[in-house]
């Protein structure tokens, strides 16, 4: 279950994630436009992580994020805001390939060991608002004969197909568009908190 309060950050998510995006070699240019969004749930209740779909003049962009109440030491260069949440305070928002419980969480996912997160909307003073679905559907897709492996994210969904690749994946379904999000490159080990990070 994902807790979700309605309330403007300051900067605001849009703000902050076009900030993000003008640094990235893959980001594009222009006012991006938010397909829709998706989360993971943290077992250990401490990080959250959300997933952006966004169109930026004719590319489909793909940003994954993770939350904290307090800096990840070591990823200063992968932090994207340090915003105020009026229900939470200061959070600290990462890119969530360089956060190792962002990539707990994607190898938990990738394992089939936890699926994408519902939404419990509440408004600032803590009212309970409802529930809502994602506006992106997440599923698994392929084979894997290890549990774990080794992560990488699609930042820049050019090509919406499907077709080929026998690695286990993470694909998004939005409206009659369909793309990988994360694959999973077997390996024999355990996962450790210092996975590399892999981008397209």
């Amino acid at each position: 279950m994902a807790t979700v309060y309605v309330v403007e950050t300051n900067p605001t998510k849009k703000e902050f994630v076009t900030a993000w995006l003008d640094k990235q070699f893959w980001g594009g240019s222009g006012d991006p436009e938010l397909i829709g969004t998706y989360r993971f749930d943290d077992t250990g209740g401490e990080v959250g992580f959300e997933g952006f779909i966004l169109k930026r003049e004719d590319k489909i962009l793909h940003l994954p994020m993770t939350y904290r109440a307090a800096p990840l030491e070591g990823a200063d260069d992968y932090l994207i805001v340090k915003m105020d949440h009026p229900v939470l305070g200061d959070r600290w928002a990462y890119d969530a390939m360089a956060d190792p419980v962002g990539i707990h969480m994607l190898n938990q996912a990738l394992a089939g060991e936890i699926q994408q997160a519902d939404f419990h909307f509440y408004n600032q003073d803590g009212q309970y608002q409802g529930t809502e679905d994602s506006d992106i559907s997440i599923y698994i897709r392929g084979e894997l004969p290890e549990a774990w492996g080794t992560v990488s994210v699609h930042h820049v969904l050019d090509h919406l197909d499907l077709d080929g690749g026998e690695l286990r994946r993470l694909v998004g379904r939005w409206e009659d568009a369909s793309a990988t999000l994360f694959e999973l490159t077997p390996t024999q080990a355990a996962p450790t908190d210092t996975q590399p990070i892999i981008s397209e």
